[in-house]
Order: C-alpha cells, then structure tokens, then sequence
C-alpha cells in the first residue's frame, strides 16, 4: 500500500463525509486535467528551463478551483456517463462544494498543494449537478423516438 493510499484512509477516518473512491476520483480527475485538457500543465520555457525542450516536456502549473471542477465534470462524464451524479451522489458528493472538501482535505494531509490566491470558496457554486449531468444527456428512449 503507497504513502497517499495510507494517508487517503487516515483522511477518511478523520472526515468520514467522503470514502476514498471520492479522493481518488479527485486525484485521477487531476490528471485528466493535466493530460487530456492539457490544464494544469504548460510547455517549458527553454530560457527558464535547464532541460531540453521538446512537444512532451511540461511543467507543472497550477489549476484553479473552478479549472479543477471543469475537469472532475469532463472526467466523470467520460466514466460514468449518464450514470455520473448517481455515482458521485453514492459518495455523498452533491455539489461542486463537495470537491472543495475533498480538495482542502488533501490539502492539509500534504497529497495536493494550493496558491496564496487560492480559496476554499472557489469551488463554491461552480456548477449545478442537475444540469451538467443530467439535462445533457439523451436517455435511449427519447432517440429512438427521434428516429420514428
């Protein structure tokens, strides 16, 4: 078992509100950010940077609370489809607010970083869950009757 593996089970012994699906959920959602929104990455600059700059050389950058949520949106989407908030409300993940907790959780347990400028509130009222993963989607139903 990895040091974050432990440290995640220690969080939610402490703060019970969310299981370790949730955090590791936020975790992956970070790295989709990083590499397939290409958020929270940028190219290097070879006049700050020693190494040799190439398309695949990155450097980590910093995303915001509301870039973090965007991509916690896409990503579940992506996995869960239109099953999304069901699965995200299974973790008792509710609302945007929800990914500050769990975000400032890992936070202070030294799993993630932040900024001087960033704040808890940033994840506050991002988005509605009723109407990113729900009103967006087709049910089977309504597009076959489309094709009649």
């Amino acid at each position: 078992m990895s040091d974050e593996t432990v440290t995640l089970y220690q969080l939610v012994k402490q703060d019970p509100r969310y299981p370790i699906e949730a955090y590791v959920f936020v975790r992956e959602a970070l790295s989709f950010a990083a590499d397939s929104m290409e958020l929270g990455c940028e190219p290097c600059d070879s006049k700050t940077d020693a190494s040799p700059v190439n398309n695949r050389t990155r450097r980590e950058r910093h995303l915001t609370g509301q870039q973090l949520c965007e991509a916690i949106r896409q990503f579940a989407n992506n996995q869960f489809g239109y099953m999304a908030k069901v699965v995200l409300n299974s973790w008792n993940v509710n609302s945007t607010s929800c990914f500050g907790d769990i975000v400032y959780n890992m936070i202070r347990a030294g799993i993630m970083k932040k900024s001087s400028q960033d704040r808890r509130s940033h994840f506050d009222g991002v988005y509605d869950f009723a109407d990113v993963f729900q009103t967006h989607f087709e049910t089977c139903d309504s597009l076959v009757h489309r094709r009649i």
